[in-house]
């Protein structure tokens, strides 16, 4: 290690003493491809196989000459565990920074780190609002740069790569990637130095589970039986723990991942030791005071007998909660939806791929699963230093199907990665974005910016782009987002706005059309419902019965929503507009200070979703708010009002008390039941009826009065107001004084 060059004073020394004491073959060839010193680089090689130390080396190497580095992770629960890592190297004198949260913050704050790790949302959003440090860019990673292909995010990617390679001359790019079919493409389009290998740390075996046996991708077959009454995949996990591995389940859907979890969990509770059954009560515990939902409930159930699920459906406390008990072989088995191959660390001795199709709804049915997303799945077998050897397996329980997995799967190269950027959704938000922040000042101008992205590397259909181009210019144009001037363009007041407040500009317009149209009459109800119906709010699917419920609902509450409701003839319209009270509903309930457990049960949703979704009606409220301020409207305060709703979950009454930081909802509500009212009356409150309102809790109350600017918040000597004790408690816990506390979360900001 002591060869390498170009990196601060100590660093090869100090990989060393970590045990890295040479480089793996694809580490080694990119160093003798210059990523030390400034080369651009494409890394296409399998997980596990050392694609994280590349991008350290080349990021050191930045900071050692005097540059910033910047690191892009697809997921905003890869950022932080990615800066964690990174903080090894403040030793050597640089500073790491994290941002994933607000679009118009952080800008400034970063600026004073030498490393700043963020999502592709996230860099896009600083880039449109002036983030200075850009230029002192001198390395740029994007991990997992496959994901370009996909029709959501990768846009988004693609884009900022682009931006940030025309905004800083000789940047260097390093874009880190699974084994793709075109990894040469990729590296054509970013200019890079291309590492393609498939080794790897650790032998990776793959094969097929079929009858009694399983066979492998060497050609040998190795016997693993099936027990009477027992799944195929429950007869591998229990393989797998008598030769002391965990194993890591994909299968294609929420329900599938909690039933599989809830009966691999009798697989695994047998082969559980004294001590790892209260190390699991434990965390389940941790778990239930995340969420009182069914499905936090379910979870906790399972991690007792050392089994859990992973899907999107759970709040953020709880993802982490197991993918920490599964890194350290507490959890044994983990069920999982696809979205935990995207780079969390969770590698297993064994995965399955028990589902290998899933539901389409443009396609109608169930349809196969990509390889490169089957190859991602393989990838997290086998932990390098602790398993000597990983196994990735399907399962059938046909014979033609054996010989079909094999040759859809096993043998197959992953499909090569397509840009999705020539989709009108996609670029509207990023042409008004390139015009806004002065890339383009003309049509030529912009289609030269475009000429530098992954589309125009791979497009063999000529004026293609230049054809959406000019249907989005159109739209913005007539939304008056975008001014035309010949050929020149320029953004209007609320063009730049629109794009500084990272919205798709359908959802500005709407947002715009429905705050002119709101009256007095409009309630924060209404407000929830513009929102919702607009492209950046994911609506929930009306299920069998809603259409009725919720037309029935909507003529009551017709007149609290503004806009123009869709005839009942006009199907598509009519269903999005149902579909968006639905999720206005929801947040009305939240914000009614319903209970987790209630909403979930009610719509059919998990502690995850109610989050994600109320957290997306804050973000878009508050665009809202800005937007009804730019165009001088007077529905601004009301707007306000119901932002500020969603963030904290209350209502109104309890606005102010729960803005005072540690108070939030439930808090809040046991505050004003015992007369405290207002932020005022808090800091002027008598603190036995604070203690008692808080359950007696002292930590939280001292905290809790010292940020409402109590004159003496310190608790010693006080006694708990027995009358001032919440109902639900039925009394106080005077011997409480850690400040923990069950009240669940207590506001937005407790869920990032």
């Amino acid at each position: 290690m002591t060869e390498l060059t170009g990196l601060p004073d100590g660093v090869p020394e100090h990989l060393e003493d970590e045990g890295i004491e040479e480089l793996y073959p694809p580490q080694a060839e990119a160093v003798e491809r210059g990523v030390t010193e400034g080369e651009s680089l494409v890394a296409s090689v399998p997980t596990a196989s050392g694609k994280t130390l590349i991008a350290e080396l080349a990021m050191l190497a930045a900071v050692e000459r005097g540059e910033k580095a910047l690191y892009i992770v697809p997921l905003r629960a890869l950022a932080g565990e990615k800066a964690s890592a990174f903080e090894r190297f403040e030793r050597f004198g640089l500073s790491v920074g994290v941002s994933t949260g607000n679009y118009e913050s952080d800008g400034e704050r970063l600026a004073n780190n030498d490393v700043i790790v963020a999502t592709s949302e996230k860099v896009d959003s600083l880039v449109r609002n002036g983030a200075a440090w850009v230029d002192q860019l001198g390395c740029v990673v994007a991990d997992e740069v496959h994901l370009v292909d996909d029709a959501h995010r990768g846009p988004t990617l693609e884009v900022t790569l682009a931006k940030l390679r025309a905004r800083v001359d000789g940047l260097q790019t390093v874009a880190l990637s699974a084994t793709v079919g075109n990894a040469d493409e990729l590296a054509s389009w970013l200019d890079a130095e291309l590492v393609d290998s498939d080794w790897r740390p650790i032998e990776l075996r793959t094969g097929v589970h079929y009858g009694q046996a399983l066979h492998l991708d060497d050609g040998t077959t190795r016997e693993l039986p099936v027990e009477r009454g027992e799944s195929q995949t429950a007869a591998i996990v229990r393989d797998t723990l008598h030769d002391d591995g965990s194993t890591l389940v994909f299968v294609n859907s929420r329900r599938n991942a909690e039933g599989a979890a809830k009966r691999l969990a009798n697989v695994v509770a047998k082969e559980l030791g004294d001590d790892q059954r209260v190390a699991l009560a434990e965390i389940a515990e941790e778990i239930r005071a995340v969420s009182d939902t069914e499905t936090s409930e379910t979870l906790a159930s399972a991690v007792e007998r050392g089994a859990a699920f992973h899907h999107a459906g759970l709040a953020k406390e709880h993802r982490e909660l197991v993918e920490e008990a599964f890194r350290d072989r507490l959890v044994r088995t983990v069920c999982a939806t696809p979205t935990l191959a995207a780079g969390v660390n969770t590698p297993a001795r064994r995965v399955v791929v028990r589902d290998w199709q899933r539901y389409d709804g443009d396609a109608g049915g169930m349809q196969p699963l990509d390889v490169l997303e089957v190859h991602q799945m393989f990838g997290r077998a086998g932990r390098p230093g602790l398993d000597p050897y990983g196994e990735a397996v399907l399962v059938t329980d046909d014979h033609d199907g054996l010989e079909g997995l094999f040759e859809k799967y096993i043998y197959a190269d992953p499909e090569p990665v397509r840009s999705k950027l020539a989709a009108e959704p996609a670029l509207r938000t990023h042409v008004l974005a390139t015009v806004a922040t002065g890339f383009a000042t003309t049509r030529d101008d912009l289609l030269d910016f475009l000429d530098g992205t992954l589309y125009a590397e791979q497009t063999d259909e000529a004026g293609r782009l230049a054809s959406v181009t000019d249907d989005v210019l159109a739209y913005l144009d007539a939304n008056g987002f975008v001014e035309r001037d010949g050929d020149g363009l320029r953004a209007s007041e609320t063009g730049h706005l629109v794009s500084r407040l990272y919205v798709d500009p359908m959802s500005a317009a709407e947002m715009i059309h429905g705050l002119r149209e709101a009256d007095d009459d409009t309630t924060p109800l209404g407000f929830y419902h513009l929102v919702s119906r607009t492209p950046d709010m994911y609506e929930l699917y009306l299920r069998s019965g809603d259409r009725e419920t919720y037309t029935e609902l909507l003529y009551e509450r017709e007149a609290e929503i503004p806009g123009s409701t869709p005839s009942e003839f006009s199907e598509g319209e009519f269903e999005d507009w149902l579909a968006a009270l639905k999720t206005a509903t929801l947040m009305e309930d939240w914000t009614e200070e319903l209970d987790e457990e209630r909403i979930a049960e009610r719509y059919g949703v998990g502690p995850g979703d109610i989050r994600g979704k109320t957290e997306t009606a804050e973000w878009l409220l508050g665009a809202a708010e800005r937007l009804a301020g730019e165009l001088d409207l007077d529905c601004v305060r009301a707007v306000r009002d119901a932002r500020k709703r969603v963030d904290y979950g209350v209502r109104e009454e309890l606005l102010d008390l729960a803005g005072v930081r540690g108070v939030g909802r439930k808090r809040a509500r046991r505050l004003y039941r015992a007369g405290v009212e207002d932020r005022s009356e808090l800091r002027n409150a008598d603190k036995a009826t604070v203690l008692g309102a808080l359950r007696g809790r002292r930590k939280t109350a001292e905290s809790v009065l010292a940020a409402a600017g109590h004159p003496n918040p310190e608790m010693d000597a006080v006694t708990a107001d027995p009358e001032a004790a919440p109902e639900e408690n039925g009394g106080t816990n005077d011997g409480a004084t850690d400040g923990t506390d069950d009240d669940g979360q207590a506001s937005l900001g407790d869920f990032e």
